[in-house]
């Protein structure tokens, strides 16, 4: 059974940031234990530095104890400064993005690997291009009314729409804010830069030193196992990450602890079946060969931000050979997590459901995150065992290691 365990926490494009995750975590910490009653405490964060923060997580059943240190590797610092570029860049980059999208057949390769994902991304498009067009109407409404009813020339009608339409826009700007229509058209256009291999890239500095940090852990030998997650964004950067440290320490799997790369929720395909993604297509690549390193890809389909039942690898065109062993694909049910009428209120909160990869079940389930990170099984038996895993689990959660776990 796991007794130490290092968690090094690779964020998507998420502006809330170490304090925001904690916070997150620590909320949903206890709601796990409304249906596995343990022995818990869950620290402060510490920040760490400009790259790192923490915290550590002490849980216990009947007979079993385990002590977790989560490091959470910072992003927050480049994230916010990227969101709060002036809109005039912003936007023209989003605008050459989806243009790209659409022209390189990007769009069309994304809708035939997961439609669902397809439709979430044109959805955050038509968002920012509404905003574009209501801020349009706003100030041609604005001429209109300058010219008709004040009796202005169409020159100074002209600067009234313009200034009108800036104006809509900036009223408009917390609504754009709440659907995320920022964030979201924020992320892309960099994420495509960074997949294309351009440098420098925002990404370099996290993932140089997310690297070396895996390397220590490694080195120091002073855990059972250590779990890399990369949730949604994060899965496609923590792979960075894992490749990075491979590059540092050819034998980081092979000495001291198990080494686990978990993808939940991963967005990785959408920007990897670009065709010029050629950073991403090589780290995929190389981690997929790599027989010390464990990569597991959570998907489900009630997530329509990731891609379900979609492999990560040969459905990128990548063909590794018969050296392939990564990654393992763990296909889980968010309705198997929440109670029912939970589930139903929050099927259509697109975000709040990509997040349940990383927050506490209703109920337990084979796919239970504060589990995974915090309790005495290891990542792999969960991925691997499901419910025959979960049955070991008594109701005081206490935990039969004497049956095998068999594939399923």
């Amino acid at each position: 059974m796991i007794r130490r365990r290092h968690v090094l926490y690779v964020e998507g494009y998420d502006p809330q940031g170490a304090e925001g995750y904690h916070n997150l975590f620590s909320r949903s910490f206890r709601r796990l234990l409304k249906n596995w009653p343990l022995r818990t405490k869950v620290s402060e964060l510490q920040i760490d530095s400009d790259d790192f923060a923490h915290w550590t997580i002490e849980a216990a059943g009947p007979n079993w104890e385990v002590s977790t240190r989560y490091d959470f590797l910072r992003q927050e610092q480049m994230i916010r400064a990227n969101m709060a570029e002036p809109l005039i860049r912003q936007v023209p980059r989003a605008l050459r993005w989806m243009l790209n999208y659409l022209f390189t057949g990007t769009l069309f390769r994304v809708y035939r690997a997961s439609h669902q994902y397809g439709l979430a991304l044109t959805y955050f498009q038509l968002l920012l291009l509404l905003w574009l067009g209501a801020s349009a109407v706003g100030g041609w409404l604005a001429a209109w009314a300058a010219m008709r009813l004040l009796g202005a020339s169409w020159i100074v009608a002209a600067v009234i729409g313009v200034l009108g339409a800036i104006g809509a826009f900036g009223l408009l700007r917390p609504f754009a804010d709440k659907l995320f229509v920022v964030q979201i058209n924020s992320h892309w256009p960099y994420l495509l830069d960074y997949a294309r291999g351009n440098k420098p890239s925002c990404w370099d500095r996290c993932i140089e030193a997310g690297a070396h940090r895996l390397v220590e852990i490694a080195k120091a030998g002073e855990v059972d196992e250590v779990v890399v997650v990369g949730h949604s964004g994060g899965g496609v950067t923590a792979p960075a990450v894992v490749e990075r440290a491979l590059e540092l320490d050819p034998d980081l799997g092979r000495h001291g602890p198990r080494v686990v790369l978990l993808t939940p929720g991963s967005l990785m395909p959408g920007i990897g079946l670009h065709r010029a993604a050629s950073r991403v297509r090589k780290t995929t690549a190389r981690i997929a060969v790599e027989p010390s390193i464990l990569w597991i890809d959570a998907q489900a389909r009630a997530d329509v931000l990731n891609f379900y039942n979609f492999d990560p690898v040969t459905g990128l065109g990548i063909d590794v050979g018969p050296q392939r062993c990564n990654p393992l694909i763990w296909l889980v049910r968010l309705r198997d997590m929440l109670a029912p009428e939970f589930y139903n209120k929050l099927r259509w909160n697109l975000f709040r459901m990509h997040y349940q990869f990383i927050m506490a079940n209703d109920m337990r389930a084979p796919y239970e995150y504060m589990m995974l990170v915090c309790g005495p099984v290891p990542v792999e038996e969960w991925a691997r065992g499901g419910f025959d895993t979960l049955k070991r689990f008594a109701e005081d959660a206490s935990y039969r290691e004497n049956t095998a776990v068999q594939a399923g």
